[in-house]
């Protein structure tokens, strides 16, 4: 848990009066912020400390000084994302793709970025896997973190292939250094982030993704004041300059 510094109440700070998740929020005098830890350059939780880093943590933190309360982190697991999100936390963020089902159980806010499916693997092979015709093979070995959009995609589109499930999103990159996989297929975010980290991995056509996709936040069903107070906030921190200062060290 890191607390998030205190910021002045504005014109985007939630009225006096205000009801629902707003309301909660200021009387509990805490944002809790649902986030996996394991998804860079969004979000990332250094375990065994109480240190978490990236895009969105520190988009939180902004959202939490808005309202003028502390930030705590909540970690989830993308299995779990949705049921810890609405037992324990006002917000969750960190990559999250907008999808239909789990717009069936919570609100989005509006997008803040486009990104899509891609393959990253090491730069020798990047010829070998342009296509989901040359992957969608049983001598191709797709390794992928289970739970979240990711393993969808791979469930969907690569039956024939030879799926490993890795469960720390975290080290996953590793094992397609080290050839114990041949590839990934992730979001081209975190593709291209990975491969900037390990000059022996390779984005493959990031700018040109097998699919296309929306990052969000995760909102409470139903409270559509919170919804549109985060969306203003949003809009304001996109207009000002705040979301490209905060991105730009981890997206360049």
């Amino acid at each position: 848990m890191l607390p998030a510094c205190e910021g002045n109440h504005d014109a985007a700070s939630p009225p006096a009066g205000a009801t629902g998740r707003l309301a909660e929020i200021a009387n509990r005098g805490e944002l809790r912020v649902c986030s996996t830890g394991d998804y860079r350059p969004f979000t990332y939780y250094e375990a065994g400390t109480s240190t978490w880093s990236g895009i969105d943590v520190d988009m939180a933190d902004a959202l939490a000084r808005r309202l003028g309360v502390r930030r705590t982190m909540v970690q989830t697991t993308w299995k779990t994302l949705i049921h810890d999100f609405t037992s324990k936390c006002d917000i969750a963020v960190g990559g999250i793709s907008i999808t239909p089902e789990r717009s069936k159980l919570a609100f989005f806010s509006d997008a803040y970025l486009d990104d899509g499916k891609t393959p990253i693997t090491r730069c020798e092979n990047e010829s070998r896997f342009q296509t989901l015709e040359q992957i969608n093979r049983a001598e191709v070995k797709v390794i992928v973190n289970p739970g979240g959009t990711n393993e969808q995609f791979v469930r969907t589109h690569l039956p024939n292939a030879n799926v490993i499930m890795h469960p720390d999103n975290n080290t996953i990159h590793h094992e397609i250094a080290v050839g114990h996989a041949d590839l990934m297929i992730t979001d081209s975010a975190e593709a291209l982030w990975h491969a900037k980290q390990n000059p022996e991995l390779c984005a493959v056509h990031p700018q040109k993704p097998f699919t296309f996709s929306q990052k969000a936040y995760l909102l409470p069903l139903g409270d559509t004041g919170f919804q549109h107070y985060v969306n203003q906030w949003l809009t304001l921190t996109r207009q000002d300059g705040t979301y490209d200062r905060i991105a730009k060290p981890w997206l360049g």
